[in-house]
């Protein structure tokens, strides 16, 4: 959720070469564009920002159709009245993989690549999962120095994996947005270092503020450091690795986009995978059926379970941390990323719900209390047909 510094300083660097700096500032700056220019190129933003595809497969995954389900808004709701008042590009929602709700809106369609911004992290922690039952990453207690030893001597000497993935590093870190000198602002302005992602280079500059462990910070740097150490320990590119282990295995239908640095070739962990509306729902099926495909787990035993359960507690209650998923103490978990995305996982119902959206405002408190009471009026339209059987 907490992105917003950190899209103006990344997506800068991603930025084509050869336009006239005014223009490419404007291009860049995501926070600042308009309505229009938000729903026109958040679809689109592989265009105009450097990236790795992650390539599909002949395999498709199919998603066959369930019986319409009707969302239960406390005030009767309609789904076109939400849509259309919060600026809803599409929304899918799979039950026990069939798909139950489908619908489009912004001139958008089934076709078309949707930028996720931070639900991306948690397609970052599945692959850490896959590096795991690899052996590429040998323990999650590793010291993440033997992954990225460029880090040796700074303050996340002494961190490890396990730490990194929940944000409890203990790594002194300031996201304020309106701040010109904090972290999320400047974590991509370090001196380029040959050889060295810049990332790594502004990382190693921070200082510690509690023991490893023990204190919970969003921490939006500590996820691209995460994809770092991902390709580090694999030797691929995230978008490789994530078409290699899942996404043409699964039976995903298209090439998804996953943006980087322009200049050492990183790909943003915490960050920008653009892909269509019904492979974000492949992903969370995939989720969903414990990361197995054909019966066979591509994730280490026991990791997908850790990962969204409740590590840290947050600053909202009943919501807390796993290793970059938002938490539920109800079971449920979910991806969430700034201007409307989610991928919204309960097992509890077999259910995943997709939203690709352009709110008017990145993480305004009206749209995430609207986002929350869509999820719930899916829920309860589920919850209503369960007693109708009964």
């Amino acid at each position: 959720m907490k992105m917003i510094g950190y899209l103006f300083a990344a997506l800068v660097l991603a930025s084509p070469v050869g336009v006239h700096a005014q223009d490419k500032a404007r291009r860049t700056d995501v926070l600042f564009w308009s309505q229009a220019e938000c729903e026109a190129h958040f679809r689109d933003m592989p265009a105009i920002f450097a990236g790795n595809t992650v390539v599909h497969g002949n395999h498709v995954h199919a998603l066959p159709r369930g019986k319409p389900l009707q969302p239960r808004w406390p005030d009767g709701q309609s789904l076109d009245a939400y849509m259309g008042a919060h600026k809803i590009a599409a929304i899918m929602v799979l039950q026990h993989g069939r798909v139950r709700i489908e619908r489009y809106g912004l001139g958008f369609d089934a076709k078309g690549r949707w930028t996720s911004f931070s639900v991306a992290k948690s397609f970052t922690s599945t692959l850490v999962g896959a590096a795991l039952a690899d052996g590429s990453i040998h323990s999650l207690d590793d010291p993440v120095v033997r992954y990225i030893p460029a880090l040796k001597g700074s303050a996340y000497e002494g961190v490890n994996i396990r730490q990194l993935l929940s944000m409890t590093s203990g790594v002194r870190w300031n996201e304020d947005y309106s701040d010109p000198k904090s972290d999320v602002a400047r974590m991509y302005s370090a001196p380029r270092v040959p050889g060295e992602p810049a990332l790594v280079t502004y990382m190693k500059t921070l200082g510690r503020e509690a023991p490893p462990g023990s204190k919970w910070v969003y921490k939006t740097g500590e996820t691209d450091l995460i994809g770092i150490l991902v390709t580090q320990a694999t030797g691929k590119t995230l978008a490789q690795y994530l078409g290699e282990k899942i996404w043409r295995p699964y039976g995903m239908t298209s090439d998804a986009v996953w943006l980087k640095d322009e200049t050492d070739g990183t790909e943003t962990g915490g960050c920008c995978i653009s892909a269509t509306a019904a492979d974000y729902a492949r992903m969370g099926q995939f989720i969903l059926d414990g990361g197995r495909i054909n019966g066979k787990s591509v994730l280490a035993p026991g990791y997908l379970a850790d990962a969204t359960r409740k590590h840290a507690s947050t600053d909202t209650p009943g919501i807390g941390y796993g290793y970059q998923w938002w938490t539920y103490d109800d079971g449920r978990f979910t991806g969430i990323g700034i201007f409307g995305q989610v991928m919204h996982i309960d097992p509890k119902r077999g259910l995943v719900i997709v939203q690709l959206a352009a709110w008017p405002s990145a993480v305004g408190p009206d749209e995430i209390a609207a986002r929350r009471a869509f999820v719930a009026a899916v829920t309860a339209g589920v919850d209503a047909e369960t007693r109708s059987t009964k």
